[in-house]
């Protein structure tokens, strides 16, 4: 027997004897067992994981694009309905411009005017809304100063110093009218007669200051008259009340 050939029965036989390359070697984590599965991991668990973020993103992309379309769908409604509304106010002053003798060729919109409305609609159906309403509020503008019967510029003010072009010279009437007769006749019946008259005239001079307003700055089409009703009943009781106490004292005085 060789000395080499005792030496590899010595190594098979004893207790440290090495083993298999298969046993030698541990699997890594990752690495594809002769199964076919992936070590250190459960690979049905990891794809369905996979599977629930995909759905989960898709989801939040299916919500936010039907929120786009809802919002798109009432921007087109809305601007239909705000082009229906300013369609039929432009027509409405075509008429009245007509009758006042406006020519047809002022009416029309220039191409540079086309070219301006046409890029600020460019931006889709919000865009196009917002146009909309800007033309509602420079036809209700337009609407404004061809009803106000002559006064453009008054109608153009604001409601409170407007409005009280109409109450002060209605609430200075009557108290002007009881001096006048104060003076004229003294502490008489006329004048007990004027003052008595004069009690219920703050209410007869705001009912016509009011319906004054109404009158001569009325709203546009599908608005209401800014009649400033507290302004006008102060305005129309102040002097009334100052005038008969005034008259009341001087009578007692006389």
């Amino acid at each position: 027997m060789t000395r080499g050939g005792a030496r590899s029965r010595a190594v098979q036989a004893g207790p440290g004897r090495q083993r298999p390359a298969a046993e030698a070697a541990p699997t890594r984590p990752g690495t594809a067992t002769p199964s076919g599965a992936v070590a250190g991991g459960d690979p049905v668990a990891a794809a369905w994981t996979e599977y629930l973020a995909a759905a989960r993103q898709l989801d939040g992309v299916r919500r936010d694009a039907a929120t786009a379309a809802g919002e798109q769908a009432r921007s087109v409604q809305a601007a239909r309905e705000e082009l229906t509304a300013v369609r039929a106010r432009l027509a409405s002053q075509e008429t009245r411009l007509r009758e006042r003798g406006v020519p047809p060729i002022s009416l029309v919109p220039t191409p540079p005017e086309l070219t301006e409305a046409a890029r600020s609609m460019a931006g889709g159906p919000a865009a196009v809304l917002t146009a909309l309403r800007a033309a509602r509020g420079r036809a209700d503008a337009a609407d404004a100063a061809l009803t106000a019967r002559g006064l453009p510029r008054l109608a153009a003010w604001p409601a409170r110093p407007r409005n009280l072009l109409v109450y002060g010279p209605l609430a200075l009437l009557v108290p002007l009218v009881q001096v006048a007769l104060f003076v004229a006749t003294g502490s008489g019946a006329a004048t007990v007669v004027a003052l008595l008259l004069g009690l219920p005239m703050p209410a007869v001079a705001f009912a016509a200051g009011w319906l004054g307003v109404g009158r001569l700055f009325p709203p546009p089409e599908g608005g209401r008259v800014d009649r400033t009703a507290r302004l006008g009943a102060l305005v129309c009781l102040v002097p009334a009340v100052l005038a008969s106490a005034g008259l009341l004292l001087a009578m007692l005085a006389g």
